[in-house]
Parts: structure tokens; sequence; C-alpha cells
């Protein structure tokens, strides 16, 4: 049964998006700016990792305040943002103040577009969620982050898995802000290998065994009220399958297939459910069925801003209790 028409429905509607003729477009100078600086120019809190200023050539530090951007002084009068409007990829000035020596210099670099900023960004939050997985468990704990149920994360998540997490006793899979696709019945299937045969040279028992194509040990996974469709569909499979604890909260039920069709005029897009999904347990379409987590926590904002992530602690904690049982 497919659920078009139904108003109440997490893929139904429609978008507008017009494309004017020359828009604005801002560029990144791959910082992120100390908000709480309150003199002339933007202060540096920190050069984001693979960005414009993260080079040999760049003498660009956190500390530093960039005073001008071609020539425009960065002052209360404007948003200095504004000077960096069509500005990617091309040579931009800067002229930088260094507060520790007292001495102005400049600095030539191309900015990079917004959603190369993001993607830095992104990569920024991956490595403090995996750093901080390795410091809480004592490197006993593995971490990996679904971006998207798509082709691309999966093998991304594959690699890292079993690469540099093959020797973890766990697993942590973190699908907060995942926005959906069509992955879930794969990689719930990665995740529930089955043990059945070890490795013994000469006696000696090692880590390694069969399956060798798929995570045998404890895991766990991380949801939150950001999981959209197929982010919604994985969660309730690895569930179903009776892998692991679901950790974090509620995920609002949105499973549910759909085609975004574009119109003739290519500024229109409409969603059209197609396919609902049925869960065999409950015997109805998963659309509007909330899944609850096995261990509910909040993400408190305040907490999340100085560092602290409650619920990564909390995944960890449950797996470090099944490693002991075991």
């Amino acid at each position: 049964m497919g659920i078009l028409g139904e108003l109440n429905g997490s893929h139904t509607g429609g978008r507008y998006s017009p494309r004017p003729a020359n828009p604005d477009n801002t560029a990144s100078l791959g910082i992120i700016p100390d908000e709480t600086f309150t003199g002339t120019g933007v202060k540096v809190d920190e050069v984001l990792k693979g960005g414009p200023l993260d080079n040999a050539a760049s003498k660009v530090k956190a500390g530093h305040i960039i005073e001008q951007i071609d020539g425009v002084t960065l002052d209360d009068k404007i948003d200095w943002t504004s000077t960096l409007n069509r500005k990617s990829g091309k040579r931009t000035l800067l002229l930088v103040f260094d507060p520790v020596s007292k001495t102005r210099f400049e600095q030539v670099i191309k900015p990079i577009s917004l959603q190369e900023e993001s993607g830095l960004m992104y990569s920024r939050w991956v490595k403090k969620m995996e750093e901080m997985t390795e410091k809480l468990s004592n490197g006993k704990v593995g971490y990996v982050h679904i971006q998207g149920m798509n082709d691309g994360s999966f093998r991304e998540g594959i690699d890292k898995v079993m690469g540099k997490n093959m020797d973890k006793e766990a697993l942590i899979v973190d699908t907060r802000f995942n926005g959906g696709g069509w992955l879930h019945e794969d990689l719930s299937n990665f995740l529930d290998g089955k043990p059945y045969a070890t490795f013994r040279p000469y006696g000696y028992i090692t880590k390694g065994g069969e399956p060798r194509d798929k995570w045998s040990k404890p895991s766990a996974v991380l949801m939150s009220e950001s999981n959209y469709s197929d982010a919604h569909a994985f969660p309730y499979a690895y569930r179903a399958k009776g892998i692991g604890k679901l950790i974090g909260m509620p995920v609002p039920g949105t499973s549910t297939a759909v085609w975004w069709e574009t119109q003739i005029d290519p500024t229109m897009v409409f969603g059209i459910p197609m396919i609902a999904f049925y869960g065999v347990k409950e015997d109805r379409p998963l659309e509007n069925l909330q899944l609850e987590p096995d261990i509910k926590v909040p993400l408190k904002y305040e907490e999340f801003l100085k560092g602290k992530d409650a619920q990564l602690e909390a995944a960890v904690k449950q797996l470090l209790e099944e490693i002991s049982k075991k």
C-alpha cells in the first residue's frame, strides 16, 4: 500500500528553489572565529585541518587577528563575511596581526566554498568523536559514523571498521544527523556477524576468525531526533535482528520509500511516497511509528558546546559492561 495523498507523511510535500542569475556566494577562510572577541578584526580560534590556511606556507595560527581582507578593514561597521562574496578559489589578501609578537604580516590564500568548509567541519567532528571514544574506553571500543545511507558512506564505514577498528573489542555505530538513503539491510547484515570459527596457527588462538567480512563483536547504535528516512529504518532493523542496544533519543517514524520528482520547471520538486515500509512485528507502516531507544539519553546543547557528549559516553559505558561480562 502506498501513502500517496497522506498529509501527515514525512516524505510528502514540495519545494521551490529559484535560481538567481548571479547569486551571492560567500566563501570561507577555513577558520573557526572567536565569537567572544570584541576588538577590531576577526580573531582566529582554530584553523581547520585541511583548509586553505592549514599548510606549510601559511603563518596564520590560532590567536592571530585578521584585520583586513583585500584591503577592507574588518571593523564593526561591516559584516566581515561580505568581503568574501564570490571569492571561492580566488587569490585573496589577508592582513594579519600577531598579538604575541605585536607584528603584522600579509597572507595570500584561496578561500574555499561553504560546501567544502562543511566537509572540513564534519571531518573535525568525526575525529573528535573518535578521540573521545578512544579515551573513554581506554582503547577498547571503536567508533564509526555513518554519514548517509548510501554506497559511499557504507564503503567508508566498512573501511574504518575492518581497518583501524578491527582489533577493537566493541563498536559504536553513530547514525545521528543521517538524512537517509537505502542501506538498512546491508548495514544491519554487516553488523550481524556470528562467530563460527577461530584461527589457531600452531595451536595459538589469534584474534582472527570467521566471518572476516562482517563485524561479529558487540556493537551499539547511536541515534537521535535528527535521524530521517532510512536512518529510521536502519535502527529499526538493528533492533528487529537483536544485534545490540539503541542509545540516544527517539527517532521519528519516517521510513517510507519516496521519489523526488523534478517538474518541467526544474525549480519545483515534489515528494511522492510510493511504498509503505511495514514492520512485521507491528503489521503497520513504520511511517509515524516512533522508535524508542533502549537507553534514553538527551544530548544537552550546553554540555555539547563544552565538548561533552552524554550519548557517546552512555554507549561506551554500555559496551564496556558487555565486554566485561564476556
